[in-house]
């Protein structure tokens, strides 16, 4: 099979190996990331593709790579204490909830002081943080700039977050109710 093949026989199949990873993974964005792994396996092994069994073979790469993902040592990490019902950021577009305790503390800082905490931060927590405290970068613009699922920016907001909230905590109790 030649690459002109190879790419027709992507264009015919993509559809039904996004969905195989997508029904296994159910995120769209890593489901759209295995879709790629899938055929970039498929082109390195093409010698070992049966002769007019293409889609069964693609199907069956696709859920390999998606069982493999989820097997993998990233998808099983523990969760840290208080990671129990961790709330999303909004999604792009979407009308922001109410304002919580944090949202409002972080929004009374002055620009430099919200700057000298979020750089006290340490990775992964620094260059999220700068990119959407500080330049205002949507969690889409984020991942895409650090190459990071938009789930893994938005977990990490939310714990910067955290920390950010228990920063402006201990300086107010240790100078007396100022920054």
């Amino acid at each position: 099979m030649n690459s002109t093949e190879f790419s027709r026989l992507m264009q015919q199949y993509q559809g039904l190996v996004y969905t195989v990873c997508f029904q296994l993974v159910r995120d769209p964005d890593t489901a759209q990331d295995l879709a790629q792994e899938t055929f970039l396996a498929a082109w390195t092994h093409l010698e070992r593709c049966p002769p007019g069994c293409e889609k069964q073979w693609l199907a069956r790469i696709a859920a390999n790579k998606a069982k493999d993902h989820l097997k993998s040592a990233y998808q099983r990490r523990v969760n840290l204490p208080g990671d129990e019902g961790m709330p999303e950021l909004p999604a792009p577009g979407a009308p922001p909830g109410p304002p919580g305790p944090e949202d409002e503390v972080l929004s009374s800082l002055g620009y430099s002081d919200l700057a000298a905490l979020v750089h006290e931060l340490r990775e992964p927590y620094l260059k999220v943080s700068e990119l959407f405290f500080l330049q205002e970068r949507t969690v889409e613009e984020i991942a895409l700039a650090l190459r990071r699922p938009a789930k893994t920016v938005r977990t990490q907001l939310y714990r910067a977050r955290h920390i950010l909230q228990e920063q402006i905590q201990r300086k107010e109790h240790g100078n007396h109710g100022t920054l």
